[in-house]
Order: C-alpha cells, then sequence, then structure tokens
C-alpha cells in the first residue's frame, strides 16, 4: 500500500512538471507530441555525451524553479 501511495506521489509530482514547463500548453495537451518529446529525452539520455546533457538540464531546472512561483 505504501508503495502504491508512493508511486501515486511521483507520478503526480512528474505531471506538474510537465505543467510547469508549459508542454501542455505548448502542444494543445498533445499526448503523443509529449511523450514523442520525452521520447526524444530518453535517447539523449541514451548517447555518449549524457553526462554533459544532464549537467546542461540540471541547470536549467534550477533555473526555472527559482524563476517561478512555489505551488
Amino acid at each position: 500500500m505504501i508503495k502504491r501511495r508512493e508511486r501515486t506521489r511521483q507520478l503526480i509530482e512528474l505531471g506538474g512538471l510537465v505543467a510547469k514547463a508549459g508542454l501542455i500548453e505548448l502542444t494543445d495537451d498533445d499526448r503523443a507530441v509529449i511523450l514523442g518529446a520525452l521520447g526524444e529525452i530518453a535517447a539523449k539520455l541514451r548517447s555518449d555525451n549524457r553526462e554533459q546533457v544532464i549537467l546542461l538540464w540540471r541547470r536549467r531546472g534550477k533555473r526555472m524553479f527559482e524563476n517561478s512561483e512555489v505551488d
């Protein structure tokens, strides 16, 4: 039961990140587009420059959190 709640919370938080990034509005809530974009992210994370990509995205993400209101 606890694992299920943790998983549900994780999924809700990840959905919040999709919303915070503006992807819902930018894609007109087209889930195929959002999934395709997430697939591109996964492909980059499988590449040889994985660590560089993670470093770049982490910096951008931290700036986005700092520049937005806390939900």
